[in-house]
């Protein structure tokens, strides 16, 4: 059942996401466009032995109760992929979803990652060189933000992840994609040490969160030429980004990453233009962040 498109039924399917600001986010945008919108919290746990049956069991539910689509958030970006219909050429792409469009045809895939991270960045470090990257994380996030900057025009791309089978993958089909080795696969030491002569890192990892705050990678790593940004925003300014600013980096946090996706998944949602102006205006007013305007 596909639902009114002035009535929206919304939600987030992932693992510890209580404190997400999506649902503030989609239905204060709604109301500038005159929807009602309603957007919950479908947090399924861990990935664990019952964890496929879980998602298999929300994404049927929801398309039969009249959601009008879901946002996919770590840890399901990839393991959403079986239980799809289709896969629009977003999502094919990056080998990941966080957006389900309930259509007539059947339950489609979207990735608006890439757009959201390219645009953030694009906003946010302007002029930041792209010589050589490292990137830490190569999960469903970090896919996306691998393709983004392979977009914007990165030099090389240093990845690794704790499996590095699943950077290995990555890097193999980022490479496919451009025909030259690109995208190459480090150990973490090995990161530690690109790291302290490349222009620009990114936190795609887990790490850094309210639930792991940990530096990422070791202090003597970063350098102040180096710019520093990172996807997560709980807490908005992670270790990694407050030890780089103090260093002198430049460093960009996830919320710009947040909204611009947030905006995309909006118009494939609805088929309405977002105003993602005053999207990053509610998320700066959400997080008393005065430069989350910019």
């Amino acid at each position: 059942m596909v639902a009114d498109a002035q009535s929206q039924l919304l939600a987030l399917v992932g693992g510890g996401i209580a404190q997400s600001l999506s649902p503030a986010l989609h239905e204060g945008e709604a109301r500038r466009h005159g929807m009602r919108c309603l957007y919950r919290l479908l947090d399924i746990g861990p990935v664990d032995h019952g964890a496929d049956g879980r998602l298999d069991e929300v994404l049927r539910s929801a398309s039969q109760l009249g959601f009008s689509g879901l946002n996919i958030t770590h840890p399901y970006k990839q393991l959403a992929i079986p239980h799809l219909h289709r896969l629009a050429p977003s999502a094919q792409r990056i080998g990941a979803v966080n957006t389900v469009v309930f259509t007539d045809s059947g339950a489609v895939g979207h990735n608006t990652d890439v757009q959201g991270f390219g645009a953030a960045f694009t906003r946010g470090l302007p002029g930041a060189s792209m010589d050589e990257v490292v990137q830490l994380g190569a999960g469903g996030a970090g896919s996306a933000v691998a393709y983004a900057l392979l977009d914007l025009g990165v030099q090389r791309l240093w990845l690794t992840d704790p499996i590095l089978e699943r950077a290995r993958s990555l890097a193999k089909n980022l490479n496919a994609s451009t025909g030259t080795d690109w995208a190459r696969v480090v150990t973490a030491p090995e990161a530690e040490a690109r790291t302290a002569v490349a222009t620009g890192l990114v936190n795609a990892s887990p790490i850094g969160t309210e639930h792991d705050l940990r530096l990422p990678l070791p202090k003597s790593s970063l350098h102040p030429h180096l710019w520093v940004a990172d996807v997560n925003y709980h807490p908005l300014w992670t270790p990694l980004l407050t030890t780089a600013h103090a260093l002198g980096c430049r460093a960009l946090h996830g919320g710009g990453m947040l909204v611009h996706q947030a905006a995309e998944s909006f118009r494939l949602f609805t088929g309405c233009e977002p105003h993602t102006s005053n999207m990053l205006g509610d998320f700066a007013d959400l997080t008393a962040e005065v430069g989350a305007h910019s």
